[in-house]
């Protein structure tokens, strides 16, 4: 069995920037094994699976140690990936996820992704936070993810954090962020209890970065930089309860899985 594999530098408009998704069309699904497996060889932060047509499909996202419920650079990479590659020319791709209806609209300059808001609760900062990043916050957010809130931009692109502290947090990631210098905010995101020490760019993230960072900043649109080494740009605007997350795309290479026959008959 042949499946194809497109990987996909997301929120870069070069390759070797922004954040690496391996995406794979398929025609049917198939094992939770299957699929982990593939994955863990591709050993990205995301592999993106998908199948359907015609503008309506059904995602799924997993890293090299588990499924997630929700991951942006990878949705927008299937985005490219159907439109660019595949050839499917809606101007919006709608797809179901665990995470309910996301779109990817294509109308506008670069890529969007239409997604759900997750703001977060502030929270009184943990010792161990101090002790996981060597700074003290100015604010913590608990939600999917931890949140934390530090006192400059410098601060945040020095970070030489410790991961085994911060698998500690009962929350899916660790996102450190603070004002920007030449925009309006900076993150890392750290995700170690899912096998992802550092992921370089993170859309997911931002339906709790821009939400938090549009009421302190008092305004619906952000430019966002995730300062990871290879780095990534973000255009966000907060909607209510949605997020707009748009980024540019580069393809990198294309190629094909082979499935061992063991899997050939394990759709679900």
């Amino acid at each position: 069995m042949k499946i194809p594999l497109y990987q996909i530098d997301a929120f870069s408009s070069r390759v070797f920037g922004g954040n690496p998704a391996a995406v794979c069309p398929l025609e049917r699904w198939f094992s939770d094994d299957a699929l982990q497996s593939i994955a863990l060889e591709n050993n990205l932060s995301e592999t993106a699976f998908f199948v359907g047509g015609n503008s309506q499909y059904e995602i799924r996202w997993f890293t090299p140690e588990a499924e997630v419920d929700l991951c942006g650079h990878a949705t927008l990479a299937t985005g490219y990936v159907i439109s660019e590659i595949l050839g499917d020319r809606s101007k919006i791709i709608n797809f179901t996820s665990a995470s309910g209806e996301l779109q990817v609209n294509l109308e506008k300059e670069r890529p969007s992704l239409n997604f759900p808001s997750r703001p977060g609760i502030p929270i009184e900062c943990p010792d161990l936070i101090y002790k996981a990043l060597g700074h003290q916050p100015s604010a913590c957010i608990s939600a999917t993810d931890f949140m934390v809130v530090l006192e400059s931009s410098h601060q945040v692109q020095e970070l030489n954090p410790n991961l085994d502290l911060l698998k500690e947090f009962d929350a899916r990631g660790v996102l450190v962020t603070a004002k920007g210098d030449d925009c309006d905010f900076v993150s890392r995101c750290f995700f170690p209890r899912l096998g992802v020490p550092e992921d370089p760019v993170t859309g997911s993230a931002h339906c709790t970065l821009a939400p938090y960072w549009a009421e302190r900043l008092g305004k619906q649109q952000l430019h966002c930089r995730q300062v990871s080494k290879r780095a990534g740009e973000l255009w966000c605007e907060v909607l209510g309860d949605r997020v707009l997350i748009s980024g540019d795309c580069a393809l990198y290479l294309t190629g094909e899985v082979t499935l061992p026959s063991k899997y050939n008959n394990a759709n679900q």
